[in-house]
């Protein structure tokens, strides 16, 4: 290769899958995911069967590994498949600067709720009457432009209180904690089964100049609960996560985290999977305060009850 080359992976599912399929191919292309809605063809019969999907992109570097991540790629989405079929997944070489212009041609700068402004790393800050939240979407899960995002920021922007901590569970890129921080959170503690989500945190967290430090490390909400910041509630809790994810971490004892009368923000959930989110949260003393959402995807604000 004369030039510095990426693989592009993609495939069109449908939003229901779109999270589960995200989180598959970042497993094996680690410098980037994004789900967007699927650009529609010319032809009408073909229009309305695409309308309602989403295509998910995957970025990875090609090097002598490529083969093998293609492998181990097609692999984890057969298995994937044997739950509700999915479409063989399509790859595309990209050289390095197209693959850049490609990333600063997507993402501009984003309001999210009435006073923060999501800003891509090379974009200069025009908007003073704003909390700037700085971001190099190349980098990893959590540009701010999927819904999930916004409705934990939203929920963020409303409920947090200035000097609160929070606990921020599946930190991705880092724009949650990053977030919270400009809201006035006091300390903030970050974790993240994938270390490159680690990786992208730490250095969005150095695009923004905060003097407050974010506390990030590999790991999941165990991590917290077995005293390694050495803090084990917080009044604050969000998890942007999956559906089946929270679930299971809630059995784990995520709502152990919450301080009693503290809030767990919940979100990566699908309306259809709300209710169950909401009946395994109760079990575990949590009632919702607000539900909201973009689309096919909500966002759930629940208090840990104070007995």
């Amino acid at each position: 290769m004369d030039k510095a080359s990426w693989i592009e992976a993609s495939l069109v599912v449908t939003p229901e899958q779109a999270e589960a399929v995200a989180e598959v191919i970042g497993r094996f292309t680690r410098e980037g995911v994004v789900i967007e809605q699927a650009a529609l063809p010319d032809n009408r019969e073909e229009q309305n069967l695409l309308e309602d999907h989403v295509r998910v992109y995957g970025y990875f570097f090609e090097d002598h590994s490529v083969e093998q991540r293609k492998q181990s790629l097609e692999e984890a989405l057969w298995h994937l498949g044997q739950i509700q079929p999915l479409p063989p997944v399509e790859y595309r070489r990209i050289q390095q600067e197209n693959w850049m212009a490609a990333w600063k041609d997507q993402y501009k700068p984003l309001q999210i709720g009435k006073r923060m402004m999501i800003i891509p790393a090379w974009v200069e800050n025009k908007y003073p009457d704003k909390l700037p939240i700085l971001i190099n979407p190349g980098m990893a899960f959590g540009t701010g432009t999927h819904p999930t995002t916004q409705l934990c920021l939203e929920f963020l922007e409303d409920y947090l209180k200035p000097g609160q901590i929070v606990f921020d569970i599946g930190c991705g890129s880092g724009i949650l904690s990053i977030g919270a921080i400009r809201l006035g959170a006091e300390r903030v503690i970050a974790v993240d089964i994938d270390s490159a989500s680690v990786a992208s945190t730490q250095e969005n967290y150095a695009l923004n100049k905060l003097d407050t430090p974010i506390e990030v490390a590999q790991g999941s909400s165990d991590l917290i609960q077995e005293g390694h910041f050495g803090l084990l509630q917080a009044p604050v809790v969000v998890a942007n996560i999956l559906a089946s994810v929270i679930c299971n971490l809630i059995e784990d004892g995520l709502t152990d985290l919450v301080e009693p009368g503290g809030l767990l923000i919940l979100s990566g959930i699908l309306d259809h999977q709300a209710d169950s989110i909401l009946n395994k949260a109760a079990e575990y003393g949590m009632s919702l305060v607000e539900k909201r959402g973009i689309e096919d995807w909500v966002s759930l604000c629940l208090r840990k009850d104070t007995k």
